[in-house]
């Protein structure tokens, strides 16, 4: 199927709108950065300050916050936008954020470009996100349910770690002569100068392997923080709070953030404007589902050339130029996942 249209920004912005929306900044990037370690830092710290249970939930609120707040930079990396020089922009998206909630930088650039080429079309690799809704209330509740007791969690990093092994027994048993074909950089195997096809076994490796590879990485961090946790003198608890909410909150905001950015919209049109949904967020949604303004994501899929920090400010010139009527615009979160959920039947 064809790749979605594209925006023009020359229709709908001046070249100086157009040149301050896209100019990278070197220090805005870090410093979101920095500011969501602070606050994972700070709740951590005062929850095991106040040692009360409400506090300890409020805490994992937070975290499981920032830490979708480190996945959604990481974003910003694939898309080169933290910083204007490309080694320090992937530096920070692979190794200051996006390491420590799983991801791998390179993997997640090819990946997302192509849901951004055919976005809610067969070959986006995201359709998957969007495409069970409308849902019912009952089957809502039992994902929600899913999320906070851990079990997505533990059912996706549980597959992931047995990959892992499968990985390990594959090196093992070629006596790592399968490693000779792995493209490292891009995870898959090498493909000849000639272009000749992949090899659908190697091809079946190579993933294997890469999540092999991620997979390690992750759980190597989790350790080096869970050795930091004991290094502090309180023992395991401050990773305790991380890891919980790396097994809950963040798991559900991460599920609310996919719904509301792309269910039951009318993406495929000609019109680029209506290919994702923007949500007006308030205090309470910025500090948990929509942070670093991944809400204005109707905005992201028109422009992907501009950094997060500047996607309010192209919201409001679209609203200048009366293009609204043109979007998908939701009012707040609690709207948009009515909207995904169906009524119950008599």
């Amino acid at each position: 199927m064809p790749s979605v249209k594209a925006a023009r920004p020359s229709d709908v912005f001046t070249p100086d709108n157009w040149a301050q929306l896209t100019t990278i900044s070197k220090c805005r990037g870090p410093w979101l950065i920095v500011h969501a370690w602070i606050i994972i830092l700070a709740a951590i710290a005062f929850a095991l300050w106040a040692a009360h249970p409400l506090i300890w939930i409020v805490a994992i609120i937070l975290v499981g916050s920032r830490q979708l707040g480190l996945a959604i930079l990481m974003h910003d990396g694939a898309h080169g936008l933290l910083h204007p020089n490309r080694k320090v922009n992937n530096f920070l998206g692979q190794w200051a954020s996006g390491i420590f909630t799983g991801s791998d930088l390179q993997a997640y650039r090819a990946y997302h470009l192509m849901h951004h080429r055919y976005t809610q079309q067969p070959e986006d690799p995201d359709l998957r996100l969007s495409q069970p809704f409308p849902t019912s209330k009952a089957s809502m509740v039992r994902k929600v349910l899913r999320d906070l007791t851990g079990l997505t969690f533990l059912k996706q990093r549980g597959g992931q770690i047995l990959t892992m092994f499968s990985a390990l027994r594959l090196i093992i048993a070629s006596r790592g002569e399968v490693l000779a074909s792995y493209d490292k950089k891009a995870g898959r195997p090498e493909v000849g100068l000639t272009g000749e096809a992949v090899d659908p076994q190697s091809q079946s490796d190579a993933q294997t392997l890469f999540i092999g590879k991620v997979t390690a990485q992750f759980l190597l961090v989790q350790i080096a923080l869970l050795a930091l946790s004991y290094l502090s003198g309180f023992g395991a608890l401050p990773f305790l709070i991380w890891i919980v909410a790396l097994a809950t909150t963040f798991q559900l905001f991460l599920r609310i953030r996919n719904i509301a950015e792309h269910a039951c919209t009318s993406t495929g049109s000609d019109d680029p404007f209506t290919h994702a949904r923007t949500t007006y967020a308030n205090w309470l949604e910025r500090a948990t589902v929509a942070p670093y303004w991944v809400n204005y994501h109707s905005e992201h899929h028109l422009f992907m050339g501009v950094p997060c920090y500047n996607l309010s400010e192209a919201h409001t010139l679209l609203m200048v130029k009366g293009l609204e009527d043109r979007m998908t615009i939701a009012n707040g979160y609690w709207d948009v996942m009515k909207q995904v959920t169906r009524p119950a039947t008599a």
